[in-house]
């Protein structure tokens, strides 16, 4: 078994407290989420998706953010797809922006809903040719033989959207997670990591406490 007892790093550069963050997380998210940008972390728009089976067994992959704001946090995929077969049985989720590079983490948790199609429509045709080619190609999660039957797949659509025009399929969409918790990691030192949690109230206001690290 590999020892990895004395992989670590000390964590401590910033703190974070209840009196310094925004009264609404989406505005506290912009405000880290532009800091990772400044601070070129590798896609800070990539998030860990974590959904659950019919059997109870979580499942996760990471998924990039297309587009947020106070309503939610919209994702893009394959309605068809094992995350969207499991989403369609309980639409509950959580995601995790793994900032690691800031010692930062954020943790949302909430429920699911599918986008209009308008809004799929407007981002998919912002996507790359190529790119809106590949959803018709991918029957996302099931099985394939072989790499070149994909790659024969794709040569096939390219032929039949020559043009350039390509529509929107109709197993393809946005999903629009709407948050009910949002946690704020930010590493402590000595693992004195500071967490400031914030649940969505009825009222539609935000309830903020600090958590235990």
């Amino acid at each position: 078994m590999a020892d990895l007892g004395d992989l670590r790093e000390e964590y401590g550069h910033d703190s974070l407290t209840e009196d310094s963050v925004d009264p609404n997380p989406i505005e506290q998210f912009r405000i880290w989420f532009k800091q990772a940008m400044d601070q070129n972390v590798t896609e800070p728009n990539a998030m860990s998706l974590a959904t659950v089976d019919e059997n109870g067994q979580p499942w996760q992959r990471s998924v990039l953010l297309k587009a947020y704001d106070n309503n939610g946090f919209v994702f893009y995929t394959n309605y068809d797809s094992r995350k969207g077969q499991q989403l369609a049985q309980n639409p509950k989720t959580c995601v995790l922006f793994p900032w690691i590079q800031l010692e930062r983490q954020v943790i949302v948790t909430g429920s699911v809903e599918r986008v209009s199609t308008a809004e799929s429509l407007k981002y998919f045709a912002s996507r790359p040719f190529g790119s809106r080619l590949g959803a018709w190609v991918s029957q996302q999660s099931s099985v394939v033989s072989s790499r070149s039957i994909l790659l024969a797949k794709f040569e096939e659509m390219k032929n039949k959207f020559k043009d350039g025009e390509v529509p929107l399929p109709s197993f393809w969409g946005g999903y629009r997670i709407v948050p009910e918790t949002i946690e704020f990691w930010m590493g402590g030192k000595s693992r004195i990591h500071d967490r400031i949690f914030y649940t969505k109230q009825d009222d539609g206001s935000w309830k903020i406490e600090r958590l235990s690290p």
